[in-house]
C-alpha cells in the first residue's frame, strides 16, 4: 500500500507535461506487454484508438481524433517525441499556466489529425494509401511552434551554440515540408497541422485573444457532467464586496505584471530579465 501511495504522491508532484510523458510511456509499455503476453496481433489494441484515413471509418470511432496521439509505432518514435515534449514544455510552463499548455497540446493534436484526414481524402497522391495516424508529434509541434512564435528572439543552447527559437521552429517546419514526398507523409502532414495551430494560437494570444477558451470551457462542461452535485440546505450568504474587489484588483495587477515581462522577453530576450523577474515568472508558471 505504501508503494502505491508513494507512486501516487510522486505523480501528483509532476507538472502537466511530465504527467503526459508518464501517460504516453505507460500506454506504450502496456500495449507492448499485452500484445506479447497474449500473443495478439501488433495492431489488435491500437486499431481502436488510431486515426483512420477514411471519413466513414473516422465517424465510427470519433474519439480517435485525440486518442491517436497516445500511441506510438516503436521505441525511437516515442523516445524522440517525449524528449522534444520535455524540453519544449520547460520553456512553455515557465511562462504560461497548465491550462494554456493543455489547450495548445490537445488542439494541436486535433488540428494535426484534421489536416491528415482532409489531405488523405482530397489529394490524389494519397489515394489508395491506407495508413492510419498515431503519435503525439502534432501536439508536441504545436507546443514547440507556439513558443517559437511567442518568443522568436529568445535564444536557447543547442549543443555548443545559442540559437534563436524562431530558427528552430522554421527548421522543423521546413524539414516536414521537404520530407513530405519522401515517406511517412501522414505524419509530416499532422506535424504541419499542429505547427499551424501553435503559430495561430501564439499570434492571437499576443493580440489578447485566447482561441482555446472555448475548448477549455467545453472540456470543463464535459467533466462537470460526471461530478455529483452536492445538495446542501439553503442559507443566506453575505458577500464581502470589498474583499472581492481587492481580490479582483490583485489578479489584474498580477496579470499586467506577467504581460509586461512577456513583452520584455519578446523584444529583448529572456536573458534581459532580472533575477526577480525570472523568479516571478517561474512562480506564475506553477500557479
Amino acid at each position: 500500500m505504501s508503494i502505491r501511495n508513494d507512486i501516487r504522491y510522486k505523480y501528483s508532484t509532476l507538472n502537466v507535461a511530465e504527467k503526459l510523458i508518464v501517460i504516453n510511456v505507460a500506454v506504450f509499455i502496456l500495449n507492448a506487454l499485452l500484445v506479447f503476453l497474449l500473443r495478439l496481433n501488433s495492431n489488435f489494441i491500437v486499431q481502436w484508438f488510431e486515426l483512420p484515413k477514411g471519413f466513414m471509418d473516422f465517424l465510427m470511432q470519433p474519439w480517435s481524433i485525440v486518442t491517436y496521439s497516445f500511441f506510438h509505432g516503436g521505441f525511437m518514435h516515442i523516445f524522440w517525441n517525449m524528449i522534444l515534449l520535455y524540453f519544449s514544455s520547460r520553456i512553455f510552463l515557465n511562462l504560461f499556466s497548465s491550462k494554456y499548455f493543455l489547450n495548445v497540446y490537445f488542439l494541436g493534436a486535433i488540428s494535426g489529425g484534421a489536416l491528415f484526414l482532409l489531405s488523405y481524402n482530397i489529394f490524389p497522391a494519397f489515394s489508395g494509401v491506407n495508413s492510419p495516424l498515431i503519435g503525439a508529434s502534432a501536439a508536441i509541434m504545436a507546443i514547440l511552434i507556439f513558443i517559437c512564435t511567442y518568443l522568436p528572439n529568445q535564444e536557447v543552447r543547442v549543443i555548443f551554440f545559442n540559437i534563436k527559437l524562431w530558427y528552430i521552429g522554421a527548421a522543423f517546419v521546413l524539414l516536414d515540408l521537404i520530407q513530405l514526398p519522401m515517406g511517412n507523409s501522414g505524419g509530416h502532414i499532422a506535424h504541419l497541422g499542429g505547427s499551424l495551430l501553435g503559430f495561430v494560437y501564439a499570434k492571437k494570444l499576443q493580440e489578447g485573444k485566447d482561441i482555446g477558451s472555448g475548448f477549455d470551457s467545453m472540456i470543463k462542461s464535459f467533466g462537470n457532467m460526471f461530478k455529483k452535485s452536492k445538495k446542501s440546505p439553503l442559507k443566506t450568504v453575505h458577500k464581502n464586496k470589498q474583499h472581492q474587489t481587492t481580490k479582483s484588483f490583485s489578479k489584474n495587477e498580477h496579470q499586467k505584471q506577467i504581460d509586461a515581462i512577456l513583452d520584455k522577453i519578446s523584444k529583448s530576450g529572456y536573458e534581459s530579465l532580472s533575477k526577480e523577474e525570472k523568479d516571478f515568472l517561474f512562480k506564475a508558471g506553477k500557479e
